[in-house]
């Protein structure tokens, strides 16, 4: 007698943790650049180099990478950039990390600070946020049937879960060019770029995706001429094509996150020989995983008719979808030029960035709590310092609606900024408008009893004889056909083919004739 078993693929988190790490130190400029006069803004990323697992601990290594735009300390104060680098090193607690587990970290730069020591020293503070987590597969072996020359009934009930198709990493390249509108000059020399990946959705096919995103560009830059003057350009280029991936099917579940890893920026002539193309190449760095939600018919109980058979059962963790959703908002705010700040005159380019605060359950769903840092580069009218940036944060709040959401769920919560914009209302202030999405994927997790063995053994002598054999049965509450098979070691059709029965339904009250035999 075997049992015949369903496999199925689940992902679970074995241990997670999560610390900060902070990053202090000061750097020189480099001997190319200008001396500093004003600083106007910065931004910065994480590279994750190292990752490695002992008993209880994780060991990081890793990179912030900076740029700051600043005004130069020259006759003219033109806007420079200085690019910089710092390492960090972290050693995490994690209860129940291994040396053989794959951690997974997950940075996000919190806070990124530059302050002017001298006009040829800076200050770098940042606070980098790191959530670590070691993800194991895991099989699931439910029983749908028996294989058996002996008489088994067998009693099935149905079981909704949630299939790990396809676990994996990929990338996707991205070349673009960009060229400027004929009303700007060409360009010198690029002084400031910003690159932000913009409302991104997946369309799921056969043994393939379709990728469909904007890549939101911003070029501050010094222009060709006598006077070199500081233009500035923006531009919403649309990404679309096809990532290859086999075992996929149209119809499966996906929970891909993507980020921007690897990035290049030049400037090339167009056909007329002058410098007005940005050629842009990045690599898009994808975390998939694909899931299918199916029906198992799998085997509740189990009895012989002429064999004693007794079912071995084992507790087995089951990952059930429980919804997954997409949302929007709108948000916005206004934010004011401090005093003895420069004055705005035109706004050049705006930027946000998300900063995650709480995720919790609620009644209604998942309820998410964060705060987008906004900022805005502007020119002013006043010559010693003709850049400037509006700094200033909105926070949000957004109910993911999902609903039975227990303590028992978990979740991912996918955050983007799709649209930010800021205009001027006057000199001193401007008005914020910025569209935020969340993609959720909300699982329940909870232990199922499965049957994982059968135990054959002949049926007791004295226990088979103490059966009546005829019996004129009333059915009592509670009572069904099975528990009634059941306890006189008599089939199911049998039964139904002995009363005359259309289907398994009995109510209190009916009777029945329950005959022995095979």
């Amino acid at each position: 007698m075997e049992l015949i078993q369903k496999n199925i693929h689940m992902d679970r988190i074995k241990c997670s943790a999560s610390t900060q790490a902070t990053i202090e130190d000061d750097i020189n400029i480099t001997d190319a650049k200008p001396d500093v006069y004003q600083l106007v803004m910065e931004q910065g990323t994480v590279d994750i180099e190292e990752v490695r697992a002992v008993e209880d601990h994780v060991h990081i290594k890793g990179t912030l990478k900076f740029q700051v735009l600043y005004l130069s300390d020259e006759e003219v104060h033109h806007p420079a950039c200085m690019e910089g680098s710092l390492p960090f090193e972290e050693q995490v607690f994690m209860d129940g990390v291994s040396a053989n587990d794959s951690v997974t970290v997950r940075p996000a730069l919190e806070d990124l600070s530059v302050g002017m020591i001298n006009s040829r020293k800076l200050s770098v503070q940042a606070l980098i946020d790191l959530k670590l987590s070691v993800e194991v597969m895991q099989d699931m072996q439910a029983a749908t049937g028996i294989e058996s020359d002996e008489t088994v009934e067998m009693q099935k009930k149905p079981l909704q879960v949630l299939n790990l198709c396809i676990a994996k990493k990929d990338i996707f390249r991205v070349r673009e060019e960009v060229t400027l509108p004929g009303g700007l000059p060409n360009i010198f020399t690029l002084l400031w770029q910003s690159c932000q990946l913009k409302d991104v959705s997946w369309r799921i096919m056969d043994e393939k995706m379709s990728l469909q995103g904007e890549i939101s560009l911003f070029v501050l830059y010094e222009g060709e001429g006598e006077e070199r003057p500081v233009m500035w350009h923006e531009a919403a280029i649309p990404v679309s094509g096809i990532v290859e991936c086999q075992g996929m099917r149209e119809g499966m579940l996906e929970d891909i996150r993507c980020s921007i890893g690897h990035k290049e920026m030049e400037v090339k002539p167009d056909e007329d020989g002058e410098e007005r193309k940005i050629s842009l190449e990045l690599v898009l760095d994808l975390d998939m995983k694909l899931y299918e939600e199916e029906q198992v018919e799998m085997i509740s109980d189990l009895y012989g008719v002429t064999k004693e058979i007794e079912s071995v059962r084992q507790m087995e963790q089951c990952k059930q979808l429980l919804v997954k959703n997409t949302g929007k908002m709108k948000a916005s705010g206004r934010f004011k030029v401090a005093p003895g700040l420069p004055k705005m005159h035109q706004i050049c380019g705006s930027f946000g960035e998300i900063q995650m605060g709480g995720v919790e359950n609620c009644p209604e769903g998942i309820k998410i709590e964060g705060t987008v840092l906004v900022r805005a580069v502007y020119t002013t009218a006043d010559a010693d310092t003709p850049f400037y940036c509006l700094k200033g944060s909105i926070p949000f709040s957004y109910v993911l609606e999902a609903s039975g959401v227990e303590s028992d769920c978990i979740y991912e919560i996918e955050p983007s900024l799709d649209q930010i914009g800021v205009t001027m209302l006057d000199g001193d202030e401007a008005d914020a408008k910025i569209v935020l999405s969340f993609k959720g994927l909300v699982c329940r997790v909870h232990e199922e009893p499965v049957v994982a063995d059968v135990r054959v053994s002949d049926l007791d002598p004295e226990k088979l004889a103490a059966l009546p054999g005829i019996v004129a049965y009333i059915v009592k509450d509670g009572d069904s056909l099975w528990n009634i098979g059941k306890k006189y070691y008599v089939p199911i059709a049998r039964m139904k083919e002995m009363n005359e029965l259309g289907g398994e339904e009995v109510k209190p009250g009916d009777k029945l004739l329950v005959v022995k035999g095979f």
